[in-house]
């Protein structure tokens, strides 16, 4: 009796279970949708043609592709209700670049690109699409090796310090003219991008130290090329394995002290600003930071004004380089025992969103950073990493060498 009363119980638990469920309506999960999605330019290409891009809306393997009118509008029917990811991006050639923003640099051309990820839809709706300017640079940063290195007597050594530009374009650059700048790179920071943000509305970077590539000659980069730039431009490798030979090298930053071994047959860059009195030579600090910036300008720039740290009125000074004139910057960072504190970035996101670093936290182990390969060109030379994120587009190699990019 006990067992029948029990089966009879959950019997009508059943039939409530069923009961209920078929009075619940499911339709809303299901039900397909519509969805517009409006492109919106960056602000300083307000006169690009917004017709005919695609945008895409994804949600796992699944792909859907459609093109915007010329209000820049894509629309989207039958969209299942689900979290998706929306994106669009297209080209600008050279000349239609320069036409949009009146800037005459020399680059291959131009990406507009924007994108929201995990969406969620569920309802007719308008998601606005930002996008963001991002230029196809020709001459790049490729390598900074800033960490020194221990010679096979133990001894730190300095001397070998480099960096390396790269021509990512399929056609013959010429350099002639570039800067390069040594961003502020003080133990306790000079300036944080909100006191930056405060004081000079995040127009400006701070620099230490600025060298120029000669601009009374052609400095041609081949399609793939690269252009050295030591402090040394000796064979650092005699007693030292962790170093490397550096007498091919294209400049060279003399140093007017005499503390470290020039090449009279190397051409020298020019010193156009150091924020120290005694140091000529690229003042790169083996432990970071040591965030490095190109750019051009005709400018006169040792016209450019100067400011002591924050909420000074002595001491050192820094130069005031204008955003606008950044063709690419590599933030590096201090690797701590604490980790990296991403509180010290010095370059704003537009600039570089992320940031590299060697392994070690002092420094002397030989590392360079240097940008991935990402694909090859027709002609078999590297397209490097170029995503405006050096997180993504940066590794250390303790082996790599001058003007080699793969392993």
């Amino acid at each position: 009796m006990i067992i029948m009363k029990r089966n009879l119980r959950k019997y009508c638990y059943l039939l409530l279970l069923g009961m209920l469920a078929s009075c619940a309506n499911y339709n809303d999960a299901t039900q397909e949708t519509s969805v517009s999605v409006q492109v919106v330019l960056p602000e300083e290409l307000s006169a690009a043609n917004l017709g005919g891009h695609d945008v895409i809306l994804q949600l796992g393997s699944r792909r859907m592709t459609s093109t915007t009118d010329e209000q820049g509008m894509a629309i989207f029917t039958g969209i299942i209700p689900d979290i998706y990811d929306i994106s669009c991006s297209w080209q600008l050639s050279s000349e239609e670049y320069r036409q949009l923003t009146g800037d005459q640099q020399i680059v291959s051309g131009a990406t507009i690109a924007g994108s929201v990820n995990s969406r969620l839809i569920k309802s007719n709706e308008t998601i606005l699409l930002p996008t963001m300017l991002s230029i196809d640079r020709d001459i790049i940063i490729g390598k900074i090796y800033y960490a020194g290195s221990k010679d096979n007597n133990n001894r730190t050594y300095m001397a070998g310090k480099y960096i390396e530009l790269y021509n990512q374009s399929d056609n013959e650059v010429d350099a002639s003219g570039l800067y390069i700048g040594l961003v502020e790179a003080e133990s306790k920071q000079a300036y944080t991008l909100e006191n930056l943000h405060d004081a000079f509305a995040d127009s400006v970077v701070l620099l230490k130290q600025v060298f120029r590539i000669p601009a009374d000659a052609t400095c041609n980069v081949a399609a793939g090329g690269t252009v050295l730039i030591v402090n040394s431009a000796i064979d650092h490798r005699d007693g030292n394995n962790m170093e490397n030979d550096l007498t091919e090298a294209d400049f060279e930053a003399k140093d007017a002290s005499g503390r470290t071994q020039n090449n009279p047959a190397t051409p020298a860059m020019e010193l156009i600003y150091t924020m120290y009195s005694s140091v000529s030579n690229m003042n790169l600090v083996q432990a970071g930071p040591c965030s490095v910036v190109i750019f051009r300008t005709d400018d006169d720039i040792t016209t450019w004004p100067k400011t002591y740290a924050y909420g000074k009125t002595s001491g050192n000074q820094w130069l005031l380089l204008p955003k606008r004139h950044i063709i690419d910057g590599v933030e590096v960072l201090s690797n701590k025992s604490t980790g990296i504190d991403v509180k010290t970035k010095r370059l704003y996101d537009d600039i570089d969103a992320g940031y590299t670093n060697i392994n070690a936290t002092s420094g002397w182990n030989g590392e360079v950073v240097y940008r991935k390969t990402s694909k090859h060109a027709a002609d078999g030379h590297p397209i490097l990493t170029d995503t405006n994120n050096s997180n993504n587009d940066f590794q250390v190699s303790s082996t790599i060498k001058p003007r080699q990019y793969d392993e």
